[in-house]
């Protein structure tokens, strides 16, 4: 069997398991989100925390709850690390640096999971289990819970109230994330990733001085990691590394992982908003561009001219031979089509083209399908404006889903769609113009400023990959990647919640013969062109100085 042929198999494996899962893994979010009772566990967890998890919130009340959440985790998270030296379990590692310890604290906790650090050197089994893994999953059902508040400003009307935040974040751990987590692990384990609190071991020599690996909960991670499109590993080589991924099967495990709860959630929204052909036509708009990227990926890293890359079958620089180029390629599209961030190969060493990809699939915005909960209302917003314009284009008020987009509707939408552009783009030129951010760069010429546009971009997008080559471990980076985490998570939070509670208030208004029908395919082409359009072409005059030069050049 061929490369190629392998890869495209793969493919076709994966796509149908993700129609297999779809409609019942939606149906059982929506009735998750929807439910009026709670689970034993959760009633302890409210009474732990003092909450009253029936109580209404405006979108004003759940967006503090959000940030409040958020900035105890940020908080516990650095003071783990500050006092790791201290804590047991630290298997001898020193306590982390300040600038570091910020920087991961924010990452982990914005589900970006950017890692400047070597994971098997830097953190202990106390702060990898009791910090990094438990943010995996609070981070995710923060986004899911935000999702969800979004839904029900389009499904409601005559109200102000979004739902309850404390009552979304804990079911979303209780019953999606932890459950889910829990399978994926023991599947992981039964096909040899690693599961111990084992300390360092000498394990040879490696040219010329000692080899040392150390174990840890590394399965147990690994799958709240994809499943909660988190990102961060627990080694260096993240998902490349075989205690983590150990397998094609796995490999391909991990992938369906990340894809699975972004891809079930559309169905989740058209349940809840009573029409679930709504939610086919936002599945069908992820899946397009989805297949899309990973086609041209395939082909950038399949085609590549050169006797050497036709010879490996493709372009196999970085790549792991136990995967191949096909696999790797599925992986990094959609490692950066979510907000996961893991890899399985190094984006730094795919073609220039094949890099550029990467890129532009996080610079969309991480829609198709998303990270848990981002993907699903950032897909929404643009439907919003692509209703808009087509409203223009025929004369009529835009409506979708009953509600009339006014003018505080469009201005929160285009604010919404700004903000991640604005921190790569201002980010990006301060570290090129200042002198001495550029001494990080590995790599002179376009591959170098790809390195530091990568960096900005899965920053502010909250994806957490790299182009590797790019030494972030500097007091700039670790700062300018921190603040770009921050606000490209939490300014578009505000953005959406403000959104939807503008939406809960107006009642419905009657469908006649002039509305546009959102769940036709009709709709769906145009969304899929707005998503290329408004914010791909964002990103061009950038792309264009640095893959895409690159690319063209070789």
């Amino acid at each position: 069997m061929g490369p190629v042929l392998a890869g495209v198999l793969q493919l076709l494996a994966l796509v149908g398991a993700l129609a297999l899962v779809h409609v019942p893994a939606g149906t059982y979010m929506a009735r998750v989100y929807s439910s009026t009772k709670h689970l034993r566990v959760e009633k302890w967890i409210y009474r732990s925390i003092g909450a009253d998890p029936d109580a209404g919130m405006t979108w004003p009340a759940y967006l503090r709850g959000v940030l409040a959440f958020s900035a105890v985790g940020v908080l516990f998270l650095y003071l783990l690390m500050r006092l790791q030296g201290v804590l047991p379990g630290s298997l001898g590692f020193a306590s982390v640096g300040p600038a570091q310890s910020f920087n991961t604290a924010v990452s982990f906790v914005t589900n970006t999971d950017w890692q400047s650090y070597y994971g098997e050197q830097t953190m202990g089994h106390v702060v990898q289990t009791a910090g990094l893994a438990v943010q995996n999953f609070l981070s995710a059902a923060v986004g899911m819970a935000v999702a969800v508040a979004l839904v029900r400003g389009f499904a409601r009307s005559r109200t102000g109230e979004l739902g309850n935040f404390w009552a979304d974040l804990v079911r979303g751990v209780t019953r999606v994330l932890l459950p889910g987590a829990c399978v994926a692990a023991i599947v992981l384990v039964a096909c040899g990733a690693v599961q111990n609190f084992s300390g360092i071991h000498e394990v040879g020599q490696f040219l010329g001085g000692p080899q040392q690996w150390n174990g840890g909960a590394v399965a147990s991670q690994e799958a709240i990691k994809e499943l909660g499109t988190n990102g961060g590993g627990y080694f260096n080589a993240n998902s490349a590394h075989p205690f983590e991924n150990p397998t094609p099967f796995t490999n391909l495990f991990e992938i369906f992982l990340l894809l699975v709860i972004p891809f079930s959630l559309p169905r989740t929204f058209g349940v809840l908003v009573g029409n679930v052909k709504q939610g086919y036509a936002i599945l069908a708009t992820m899946a397009t561009i989805w297949l899309g990227f990973v086609a041209l990926m395939m082909w950038t890293e399949f085609a590549h001219h050169g006797p050497a890359l036709q010879a490996a079958g493709g372009a196999m620089e970085g790549k792991e031979v136990r995967f191949g180029v096909g696999s790797s390629s599925i992986f990094a599209v959609s490692t950066t089509l979510t907000s996961t961030g893991a890899v399985d190969s190094f984006h730094s060493s795919f073609t220039g083209l094949g890099g550029g990809i990467a890129m532009l699939s996080m610079m969309l915005g991480e829609i198709a399908p998303g990270g848990t909960g981002s993907g699903l209302y950032g897909m929404l917003v643009l439907a919003v404006i692509a209703v808009f314009i087509a409203g223009l284009m025929v004369g009529r008020t835009p409506e979708y889903l009953g509600k009339k987009i006014g003018a505080r509707e469009m201005k929160l939408a285009a604010c919404y769609i700004l903000v991640t552009p604005a921190l790569v783009l201002v980010c990006t030129a301060a570290s090129m113009a200042l002198p001495t951010p550029p001494h990080s760069m590995l790599n002179p010429g376009a591959h170098g400023f790809s390195e530091v546009l990568y960096a900005f971009t899965s920053a502010a997008n909250n994806n957490g990959s790299a182009f590797a080559g790019l030494n972030a471990n500097t007091d700039w980076y670790n700062t300018m990647t921190g603040l770009a985490m921050l606000l490209g998570r939490f300014l578009p939070m505000v953005f959406v919640l403000a959104l939807a509670g503008s939406l809960a208030g107006p009642r419905p208004v009657p469908v006649t013969a002039g509305t546009l029908r959102t769940e036709k395919p009709l709709f769906t082409g145009l969304l899929v062109g707005a998503v290329l359009i408004i914010t791909g072409l964002t990103y061009f005059p950038a792309l264009a100085l640095g893959p895409l030069a690159e690319g063209l050049a070789s």
